[in-house]
């Protein structure tokens, strides 16, 4: 009872304005990552491998990452409209963000050449960040929603 209110409750808009700015951030911080990897070598081939990252990402949106969250929104919105602040997340999802993090960590600290980690660095970073519009879109439609039936 205790530990129910104590836990940080927040509406469903606020779970998806959340969800939508991580996966922004997140996007934006992996390719920042990787244009300093990019910026440091010839430019043409910075350009020939950024090219291949962004029409790698725009594969990896598609055929993967917008299900993912085509599939976190969902569940979204069938939580109750106050729910839980770390709900915008599921807890698998938090493992599989922990593991993401160990292995980039790794893949940072190993021999591999930073160009070529910038293009993995650019496909993961350009979908996750294509994908987060999707929560900016359901917000929108919300706030639309919410402002026509007021």
């Amino acid at each position: 009872m205790i530990l129910k209110s104590l836990r940080p409750a927040v509406s469903r808009s606020w779970l998806i304005a959340i969800a939508g700015l991580m996966w922004t951030c997140v996007g934006v911080m992996l390719c920042g990552l990787a244009y300093h990897w990019f910026a440091v070598i010839n430019t043409g081939v910075a350009v020939i491998l950024g090219s291949l990252g962004a029409v790698m990402a725009l594969a990896a949106y598609h055929f993967g990452f917008s299900k993912i969250v085509q599939r976190n929104i969902k569940r979204l919105c069938l939580l109750t409209e106050r729910t839980c602040i770390f709900a915008f997340q599921t807890w698998k999802g938090y493992l599989i963000i922990g593991f993401m993090i160990i292995l980039g960590a790794i893949l940072r600290g190993s021999p591999i050449p930073k160009p070529y980690l910038a293009i993995i660095y650019t496909t993961i970073g350009g979908a996750i960040f294509l994908s987060s519009f999707h929560y900016y879109r359901l917000l929108w439609r919300l706030v639309a929603q919410k402002d026509f039936h007021q």
